[in-house]
């Protein structure tokens, strides 16, 4: 029996240093790290709408829309994502 190597596994420091340089994104989840595929238009054209009406419906809110650009990082499960919309009401 052929053993599969084992993927290497990144601290998140180094994926933040690494993830920059690369031509693609990726996400990181608990050490390992994954290309993120393009998008379809019908998924572009959802996720632009979501975002549209969360922007409208916090506007008198402190509570900001983002889109697919910002990475989030998500310490509960030691991950760093692009959301196609996200929602925060953190100031930072």
């Amino acid at each position: 029996m052929i053993a599969s190597p084992q993927p290497y596994r990144m601290t998140p420091q180094e994926y933040l240093e690494w993830e920059p340089t690369q031509e693609i994104r990726y996400e990181y989840i608990d050490g390992e790290v994954f290309a993120m595929t393009g998008g379809s238009k019908p998924h572009n054209r959802i996720a632009l709408n979501l975002a549209s009406d969360l922007n409208t419906h916090l506007q008198d809110s402190s509570c900001e829309v983002y889109i697919a650009d910002v990475k989030v990082k998500i310490s509960s499960v030691r991950s760093y994502h692009y959301p196609d919309v996200v929602v925060t009401c953190d100031s930072r």
